[in-house]
């Protein structure tokens, strides 16, 4: 169970990104998160592993308070969060395989990590996780020589190398096309259901929403303006998430 209470964050200059935020998130939950751009979306999901340092706030996950934890003991608990990036963030000069094996980073003696080694059973693992994704065959390609889609399925290969209880997915599709956005948004619900994982997703688009999510939360200016089902966002509450000017178009 993720339970976040009173979350916020304000930036250097008093830019207040996260207002004050708080709701809950069950194990095995597929929970979307909307709102316009600059509404506080990847600033949440990054302080939920506290990639960014709330301002003040919980943020507590199986009963451990996260906001209260050292660097060191972060790093044990970011070994089960799985995080796939808007842009990949893959090393682009080096192979699909190692990116993948990037994963096992916080399980491996880092000496080993610097040397590029890793056990025997880690790199069948990483071939496992590209075989799942269905690129196992570009195992050996530079990361740069991917397509888009293709390398936001390593990015999901490695996350799923930390043997995740939960994945954040930071606008993990905006980059894409619409025909590649539902495949990959597909891995991600294959994940949730049949591996259980939790999985929380900020996204653009109302039909992507829809399809893969079963709750959503919606962010305005750092506030929660709403919790609750996506067949729930009705014209009125798309206003209140998007604004007054705003066309819904899916």
């Amino acid at each position: 169970m993720l339970q976040v209470r009173n979350l916020t964050k304000i930036y250097d200059g008093g830019v207040l990104a996260l207002d004050d935020v708080s709701f809950d998130a069950p194990d095995g939950q597929f929970l979307a998160v909307i709102g316009l751009s600059g509404s506080g979306k990847s600033t949440l999901l990054r302080c939920l592993n506290r990639l960014i340092e709330p301002t003040a706030g919980q943020v507590l996950w199986n009963d451990v308070d996260i906001t209260n934890l050292s660097e060191e003991e972060m790093r044990w608990v970011r070994r089960k969060i799985g995080m796939v990036f808007q842009h990949f963030n893959l090393v682009h000069r080096s192979s699909v395989l190692t990116n993948v094996l990037a994963g096992r980073l916080g399980y491996v003696n880092p000496t080993w990590s610097l040397l590029n080694r890793f056990p025997k059973h880690d790199i069948e693992k990483a071939m496992q996780q590209l075989n799942r994704v269905g690129i196992a065959d570009k195992a050996a390609q530079r990361a740069d020589e991917l397509s888009g889609g293709q390398q936001q399925r390593v990015g999901i290969a490695r996350a799923l190398m930390q043997d995740p209880q939960m994945i954040l997915a930071d606008e993990p599709v905006a980059s894409l096309d619409p025909v590649l956005a539902h495949s990959i948004m597909q891995y991600l619900e294959l994940i949730n259901k049949e591996d259980g994982v939790t999985v929380l997703c900020s996204l653009h688009f109302l039909d992507l929403v829809h399809r893969y999510a079963n709750r959503v939360i919606a962010l305005n200016e750092g506030k929660l303006v709403f919790d609750g089902a996506p067949q729930e966002i009705d014209d009125q509450r798309f206003k209140e998430i998007y604004g007054k000017d705003a066309e819904r178009v899916g």
